[in-house]
This record gives structure tokens, sequence and C-alpha cells, in this order.
């Protein structure tokens, strides 16, 4: 069976968590999969750009590496990036094929669609000596958190995911937390008992434990700076990279700026015509970002969320720089029904419509989720 065959069958999320399913799947074929160093990236936002940056250094510093991200925008090969490239069908397939024959039948038809993949990209870095690791939703029962790590680097916690993770901010941090291991890197955060948490698990794991600000040098913060000036980073997005130059700081190497210099993983305000960019954040915490970054400006937002997202935080976050919002068709079950998205907006004084086509006199920007992203995409092409 084909993998595009085999996912299809997949459910992205089980009604009941079995935290021990992934590692019981893991360690029955741990032998067999290759075992390069993998940095661990968890928290509620920057993951993707803080690990692209980190693996992108990595490999032009001569490395071979492969950086492991979720979800994908429009294909299946941008989550599992190798040497500087998605990777091709051909060598997906083979990986998928050679997993099959590794896994028993059971076990791989029991895996969710995130666990399969996950040792599926495994399978695919063979002969890497890094991995930049993405954790999925959550943090110590997240699949890719079975793996031993060298190093684990956590972006800002904020909100999100309360089903899986909680409805606190002390719940969620305990959660992504204590993933930790042997060596964490803590990064930029908004709230400060996540410090304080940190600290407190990092103890109890016997993890060494360093805030990013403890690592960051007068010649660290001029070149994130020249870099973010050069390539048009936004605040936030200088912050993850500034977050990746720390972590390659602690692996033992030196972050020479021009290892760094790149423009941000595509869907972090990627800018993909003159007048329209594109984020895929889809949280509060991102959209608070946002609005920092086109502070005294007014876009159209083209939206749309899913139902279990604090779309009433998100939009008031987003409003003093919103013009109007034109809803987006995402064709997702998890898709807020419109006619409570509409109600919000009402209630915010907000103008909106319904997505129909660009126009050059206006500045857009696409923001809600990879759901949105792809959507447009692909109304656009």
């Amino acid at each position: 069976m084909t993998l595009d065959d085999f996912l299809a069958q997949k459910p992205l999320f089980y009604d009941v968590i079995d935290v021990e399913r992934f590692p019981r799947a893991y360690a029955g074929i741990r032998h067999l999969l290759p075992s390069p160093k993998i940095i661990h990236l968890v928290g509620t936002n920057g993951k993707g750009s803080t690990g692209r940056f980190l693996a992108t250094a990595l490999y032009r510093s001569g490395k071979l590496v492969g950086h492991y991200t979720s979800p994908h925008i429009l294909r299946f090969n941008e989550r599992i990036w190798i040497n500087g490239d998605e990777i091709g069908d051909v060598e997906l397939e083979n990986a998928h094929q050679k997993l099959l024959s590794i896994l028993s039948s059971d076990i791989a038809k029991s895996l969710s669609y995130f666990e399969y993949t996950t040792l599926l990209a495994m399978i695919a870095y063979e002969g890497c000596e890094y991995v930049v690791c993405e954790a999925g939703l959550g943090g110590e029962f997240d699949a890719t958190a079975a793996f031993e790590k060298a190093l684990s680097i956590f972006t800002p916690i904020d909100f999100d995911h309360a089903a899986f993770l909680g409805d606190t901010i002390a719940s969620i941090a305990a959660t992504k937390l204590r993933s930790m291991q042997s060596v964490a890197l803590l990064g930029k955060q908004k709230h400060s008992e996540v410090e304080t948490i940190a600290h407190t698990i990092a103890e109890e794991k016997g993890c060494k434990l360093l805030n990013v600000s403890e690592l960051l040098t007068p010649q660290i913060e001029a070149a994130a700076l020249h870099l973010a000036e050069k390539n048009g980073l936004s605040d936030y997005l200088r912050d993850n990279l500034t977050l990746a130059m720390a972590a390659y700081s602690l692996l033992g190497f030196s972050p020479e700026a021009s290892l760094f210099d790149q423009e941000a993983l595509f869907g972090r305000l990627s800018k993909i015509a003159p007048n329209v960019t594109l984020d895929v954040g889809h949280n509060a915490l991102a959209a608070q970002s946002i609005a920092q970054a086109y502070a005294g400006r007014k876009v159209t937002l083209i939206y749309n969320t899913y139902g279990d997202k604090d779309y009433r935080e998100i939009l008031t976050l987003l409003s003093p720089v919103i013009e109007a919002v034109e809803i987006i068709d995402v064709s997702e079950a998890r898709i807020v029904p419109r006619a409570l998205l509409e109600a919000v907006l009402e209630e915010l004084a907000i103008s909106y419509s319904t997505f129909q086509t660009l126009r050059k006199e206006k500045e857009y920007l696409v923001f809600g989720s990879f759901s949105v992203a792809e959507a447009f995409l692909k109304r656009i092409s």
C-alpha cells in the first residue's frame, strides 16, 4: 500500500489517548532505526522557524542534517527536510515501504497519523548526524518525546490545545517542559511562571537548564539584528533566530552570521505577493506578535479558524490592524460554523465579507492555520 493510501486511513487524533502506544512501537524497532543526535523543539509558537534556522546553520557548517516539522501546507514532503531540501517522492515512498517491513501489521495500523509519520521521518533520516525534531501538540506525551535527546529547546509557551494540554499556563507548561532530558534551553517567555516551572522540573530530572539570555553575547545580538533587518524578519522571528543561534552555541559551535543568513520558514510572515503576506499562526500568541508587526498599519485579513481556537481573543488582538475581514471557505470538519464566526466579528464591530479575489489596491494578511494557508494558496494557484 502506498504512503498516500496508508495515511488516508489514519485518524489525526484518537478519542482516547494511549500515552504508551508510540513508546511501545518505537521500543520494538529502535535497534533498526538511525541514531542521530536529536534536538527536540517544544513550545506553542516558533518551533518551525527556530528549527529551520538551526537546521540550516548545522547543514551549512558541513553536518548531515534532518528537520522534522508539522503540519504541512501543500505537500506532505514539506515535513521531512534533509540537507537543505524536502524529501523526494521516491525516497519518501522507499522509507514508507521500509518502515512497513519492520513494523508488525497490527502496530502499523494502530499508530496515529503523526505517530506513524514520526517513525517514517526517522527512517528517512538514515545517515544524518543531527535531526532537529519538532514536537506535535504537546511535550512529555508527544511521539517525538520518546527519542533520546541531545538538547531540548523550549520556544514561547502559551495557551493552545487546551483539550489535550490543560486550561492553565501552569498545566500546559508542565506538560511541555517535562519532555526535557539531560540538557535544555529555555527561550524568551511571555509568562514568568514558565521559567519557574522549568527550573523545578529541571532540578527534579537532573537536567542542565539554561535560559537563552545566559548564552547571548554582543556578537549574537548584533548578528541577529543585522540579519533580521537584511531579511525582513519581524521581532518575533528575530527572537526565534536569536534562540537558534544560542542553541547552536550550546551545541559547541561558533554561530557565524553567514550560517543563519536566510529568510524565515515559508508561512511565517511570508511575503507571497507585493500586497499579500501569509502566516500560519493560529493562536493568541501568534496574533499578538502579528499585531505588533503591523502596528500603525491596516490590512484586509483573509481568515478562518478551527472551532477549538479562541478566535474571539485572536480577532480582538488583531482588531487594531484590521480594516476588514474576508472569510475564506475551508473544507475541514473542525472549521468553526460560519454563523459563530460572523457573530464574533459583529460583536467586535469588524466589517466582513466572503473572500472572492485579490485586489491590487489592498494589503492582505492571510492568517488562521495551515488549512487556511492551504485553501488560500490553492485558490490563487
